[in-house]
């Protein structure tokens, strides 16, 4: 049983704290919503209010990507393009 504790504890923190870093990025230069949803993923392996806020997020998700009326490539191409170039974007910021 301590070992659970400390697994769920560990999970709880590293979730968590990925989740808030998430939630800067909304703010600041960076992925933001997808940290966020890592940071939740991780979550929602120990606890089930995270996901249950997952699956949530995931209908929300599919039925706005139905309404775009786009072929699911082109979706893929532009989450991977915004990713790529968010993450281009924080680490140009943070060189300099």
């Amino acid at each position: 049983p301590a070992g659970r504790i400390f697994w769920r504890v560990f999970i709880g923190s590293l979730g968590g704290g990925i989740t808030v870093l998430g939630a800067i990025f909304l703010v600041a230069p960076g992925p933001g919503v997808l940290v966020l949803l890592a940071g939740l993923g991780i979550l929602a392996t120990e606890f089930a209010w995270a996901g249950r806020a997952m699956e949530k997020t995931k209908s929300v998700a599919k039925s706005a990507a139905k309404k775009t009326g786009l072929p699911l490539w082109v979706k893929y191409f532009v989450v991977a393009g915004g990713a790529v170039a968010s993450i281009i974007a924080v680490l140009i910021y943070y060189w300099r």
